[in-house]
């Protein structure tokens, strides 16, 4: 284990902020988890995240402030942190334009600004989208190449990292984490924050839209919340070796086949027809179709078109595990769990039981 340390957490209550948070604690350093509405950190088994053998200070704050707002007590504490996590983002999808900028683009320049003030290494966790709408391979160690990006969250996103490789610049010690699409749990499939491609699955297995622009050789790779936890946090501390750095957190990469071929082996689910986006018109939707494609599938349906695959050579340099394996029964853990909770529907019955390829059957 590293020496103790105190570090500052921003987005704490977030989905990927409270399980490192909860690793931190556990590993027995102190976290100062910076929080603004949340009261409690919650992991994403619904556990509350509890001190372990380390230490939990929270402060109060609120990253669209410049200097956090935080209270002078709670900025002396700061002042003492050895690193700065930064995690607070807004991740949903179709938001106005001054939502990103005053959360992931000022709130990103408010943290650096505390960062530079103390000379804080900072690891700052970004997301591999920042690639844009493209094809072919996306490397680590590329940023802005002139790219498109596929909505307003990738644009926030890239601009904050450009931020920080500034910053970086300029001497502040900075490592960067780029999770892909972060989805449950490895074991169970488990997702507490259903955002991402949850919305997604929640309307195309329900047959509120049947026809979806896309190529079935796009990828799609989703990364489990945990993984992601697991390198945010061993960027943390192992950071002399995550300096300088930046690390695209990936995991079960599946194509858009894969994806279409599951969701069919569910009796209860409907599967959409996926066509070349150059032969797609929303006009051609019923009206019963369009609203559910204007207000949900048109938001992620760049995330269908994109043949891109996420280079990690860095990433597997600096993990000491293996790594993702079983994009197919990794997606049924996740469907298997939305049909758990109701998030997709009630679990089919016994009746229903289909055999699956792999082996197990369908709960």
């Amino acid at each position: 284990m590293s020496d103790p340390m105190t570090v500052l957490v921003t987005g704490a209550g977030g989905f990927v902020g409270a399980e490192v948070t909860a690793r931190l604690t556990a590993a027995g350093h102190t976290v100062l988890p910076l929080l603004h509405r949340t009261a409690e950190l919650v992991r994403n088994n619904g556990r509350t995240v509890t001190p372990g053998r380390g230490t939990l200070t929270p402060v109060a704050g609120d990253i669209t402030r410049p200097g956090l707002g935080l209270s002078d007590e709670d900025r002396r504490l700061v002042a003492g942190a050895d690193r700065i996590v930064h995690c607070a983002a807004v991740t949903d999808f179709g938001l106005p334009d001054d939502r990103y900028e005053s959360i992931n683009v000022a709130g990103t320049r408010h943290v650096l600004g505390i960062a530079l003030t103390h000379r804080t290494p900072i690891v700052h966790v970004s997301t591999a989208y920042v690639c844009g709408e493209r094809d072919g391979v996306a490397r680590e160690d590329e940023l802005d190449v002139g790219q498109h990006p596929g909505n307003g969250y990738e644009k926030s996103k890239l601009t904050a990292e450009t931020m920080v490789r500034k910053a970086a610049a300029d001497g502040l010690p900075v490592a960067v984490v780029r999770p892909s699409i972060v989805t449950g749990a490895s074991r169970t499939g488990h997702a507490r924050d259903r955002k991402t491609i949850y919305p997604v699955l929640r309307v195309l297995t329900r047959g509120l839209v049947h026809t979806v622009p896309g190529h079935y050789d796009a990828l799609l790779d989703l990364v489990p919340v945990d993984r992601v936890a697991d390198l945010v946090t061993d960027a943390t501390t192992r950071f002399e070796e995550a300096e300088g750095r930046t690390l695209h957190s990936v995991g079960h990469v599946l194509t858009l086949r894969d994806f279409s071929d599951v969701l069919a082996e569910y009796p209860s689910f409907r599967v959409p027809r996926f066509v070349p986006p150059s032969a797609f018109s929303a006009d051609a939707l019923s009206d019963r179709e369009r609203p559910y494609h204007d207000r949900v599938i048109a938001l992620y349906e760049t995330y269908f078109r994109r043949r891109v695959h996420f280079d990690d050579t860095q990433a597997a340099a600096f993990v000491r595990r293996p790594a993702a394996t079983g994009a197919r029964p990794y997606l049924r853990r996740l469907l298997d769990d939305c049909l758990a909770t109701g998030y997709l529907g009630p679990a089919p019955g016994p009746e229903h039981t289909a055999d699956r390829p792999d082996g197990s059957t369908h709960r």
